[in-house]
């Protein structure tokens, strides 16, 4: 029964979800099925867009436990001594990591100035010099890629390593994730082929060598997987402690609201149903790590980008949660 079960949800990701490269799915620690389509295979790196935002979150919980940043609610100008605050410019002297992590900072631009963006050479200087305006801290307003970044130049600041040596250290190598490199764009093409790509192995950073904090990291199927269950794990990896409960607990339960699209917001991560505390990690083109401690269960979603796709939760709830009950 299992098996025919299996062969119809093989059928209709090929039918309904074209553009999936690799899924994985863990049930109670164990890899209960896996699947690689579009000539992809569970070796290559796919980019996982905002997937990169939960990685940060971590990240910044790990900082956090090891004392190197004090407290979420440090006024995030603090960590940027030699930035010149605009004149008449008072709201930015109040923003804290909190907000950055809750999405409740208030920035100036009402379009995306993109291309102004990342034709500059600092993209940590950039994003503050978008913060503030007179919008109200503490109102849920989704950054994707510019605000964002201020986090890893707080993490550079805080533990004196890159963002991605840091994460070697204390979260990749540990878990067995080979994140190699820096990957540079020296032109607007080059990074628009990324987007596309896959198996481009390494995290995008700006022309200073700081890693992008809302999208730009690679990771494999199985990458993705395990970083989802290190969080079901309560931050244990193969006995030992990585992250600690109370940050993981934190940052997957309710910090913030978006309202208009009554979408419920952790520290960078999406808070997908309270009652049984499930959430996920979820990236542009439909890349998701999704994590239900009460089902034990742990799905990663690798996708080939496409604009707009069929809602990965919704897939995962309807189609494969109930296969592994």
């Amino acid at each position: 029964m299992k098996q025919e079960q299996i062969a119809l949800l093989d059928s209709k990701i090929k039918k309904e979800y074209g553009n999936i490269a690799g899924i994985m799915v863990l049930k109670d620690n164990h890899a209960v099925y896996e699947n690689y389509l579009n000539q992809c295979s569970g070796h290559e790196p796919i980019h996982v867009f905002s997937v990169t935002k939960s990685i940060i979150s971590m990240l910044i919980g790990i900082a956090l436990d090891k004392g190197c940043i004090k407290s979420l609610d440090e006024k995030v100008i603090n960590f940027f001594p030699n930035y010149q605050i605009k004149k008449r410019e008072k709201t930015i002297q109040h923003v804290t990591i909190r907000n950055l992590l809750t999405m409740t900072a208030p920035y100036k631009y009402r379009f995306y100035p993109y291309p102004k963006y990342f034709s500059s050479k600092d993209w940590v200087k950039s994003s503050l010099d978008y913060l503030g305006g007179s919008g109200k801290i503490g109102k849920f307003r989704y950054a994707p890629i510019i605000g964002i970044d201020i986090l890893s130049g707080i993490l550079i600041h805080t533990t004196g390593k890159s963002v991605l040596e840091f994460a070697q250290e204390n979260l990749f190598s540990p878990l067995g994730i080979s994140v190699d490199k820096n990957i540079y764009f020296q032109s607007k093409e080059e990074q628009i082929d990324f987007y596309k790509s896959n198996g481009a192995n390494g995290w995008v950073a700006d022309p200073n060598g700081t890693n992008t904090a809302g999208w730009g990291l690679s990771l494999t199927t199985a990458d993705m997987a395990k970083l989802g269950q290190l969080y079901l794990n309560e931050g244990y990896w193969d006995g030992r402690p990585m992250i600690s409960r109370k940050w993981i607990a934190e940052s997957t339960q309710v910090q913030s609201v978006w309202r208009a699209r009554h979408l419920k917001y952790g520290y960078l991560w999406w808070v997908i149903d309270e009652a049984e505390h499930s959430y996920a990690a979820l990236g542009d083109g439909g890349n998701a790590i999704y994590v239900n401690p009460k089902e034990k269960i742990v799905v990663a979603i690798s996708s080939l980008f496409v604009p707009r796709v069929k809602d990965r939760v919704d897939f995962i709830k309807r189609e494969i949660e109930p296969l592994f009950h």
